[in-house]
């Protein structure tokens, strides 16, 4: 029996040794201010603070890679969400989505915050700093209706 658990635990081991040899691409896209949210809006300090340690992570091209980043297949995970959230909004490409993408996106930056979708649980718990408080939400939520045309 002893044996099987050997080979076992040696077989997790090599396939997770082989396994860093898979590397996703942690090379942020370059950021042309022009292109930033803050190019065409003004975001105040609150909002802006909150977006860089709860946000940025996954909807700029301004992303942290942590150290457990380099490690298969933690780092699959990280850069596939960071892919899927640039997808979904990218802060650093903002001027790229049309008037009505953009006004819907700010909606939806309130509704997500508002919900407790964003920053979703996998993140903040490994990053605690990033769970909103009821402040942030309050701050982010009076900011995008303040963004809607009158």
């Amino acid at each position: 029996m002893r044996t099987w658990w050997k080979r076992i635990i040696l077989g997790g081991v090599a396939v997770l040794a082989i396994s860093q040899l898979a590397r996703p691409s942690r090379v942020n896209p370059p950021v042309t201010a022009a292109h930033t949210i803050d190019a065409v809006l003004t975001v105040n300090p609150e909002v802006a603070a909150t977006f860089k340690r709860s946000c940025n992570d996954c909807h700029s091209n301004l992303t942290v890679w942590p150290w457990y980043s380099n490690i298969a297949p933690v780092s699959w995970l990280l850069a596939y969400d960071a892919r899927r959230g640039r997808t979904a909004l990218n802060f650093s490409e903002w001027t790229t989505y049309s008037d009505k993408e953009q006004q819907d996106k700010l909606k939806e930056i309130c509704s997500e915050v508002s919900d407790k979708e964003m920053p979703g649980i996998p993140y903040t718990l490994l990053h605690p700093e990033a769970k909103l408080t009821d402040a942030d939400t309050g701050f982010i939520c009076a900011w995008t209706k303040s963004m809607q045309p009158k």
